[in-house]
């Protein structure tokens, strides 16, 4: 117990020894108005770099991270095929899959997957 306590005792003081050294002899960046500027070839810029997000395009990655989400959520349901009876995976994969769908359908209705408007 006492040699663990020990050498978690010098590995912290290794590892703060380090961060302190680091911190003295890093390179240290003063940031100015040119390095900060999204443009950096010598001219002041007459328009901002930053172009408005689509709020479209983030509706779909929402929709596609949760599609994503639910297909690995049947990975298990799959490996537990063995362990229950066909009844009863039958059941609960016919009500996974039908709640999958409603909430496309939902999706559809509503008109976020209509890529124009």
């Amino acid at each position: 117990m006492f040699n663990l306590v020990a050498i978690s005792t010098i590995i912290s003081l290794i590892a703060m020894i380090m961060l302190m050294i680091v911190s003295l002899i890093s390179k240290k960046s003063y940031a100015d108005r040119e390095k900060s500027s999204p443009f950096e070839c010598g001219f002041d810029p007459t328009s901002s770099a930053r172009l408005p997000f689509s709020l479209h395009f983030f509706l779909i990655a929402v929709i596609f991270l949760i599609f994503d989400v639910e297909i690995t959520l049947l990975f298990p349901l799959i490996k537990s095929l063995t362990l229950t009876s066909i009844l009863n995976y039958l059941i609960i994969l016919i009500m996974f899959i039908t709640i999958l769908l409603i909430g496309l359908f939902h999706e559809w209705k509503q008109g976020a997957l209509n890529w124009t408007n």
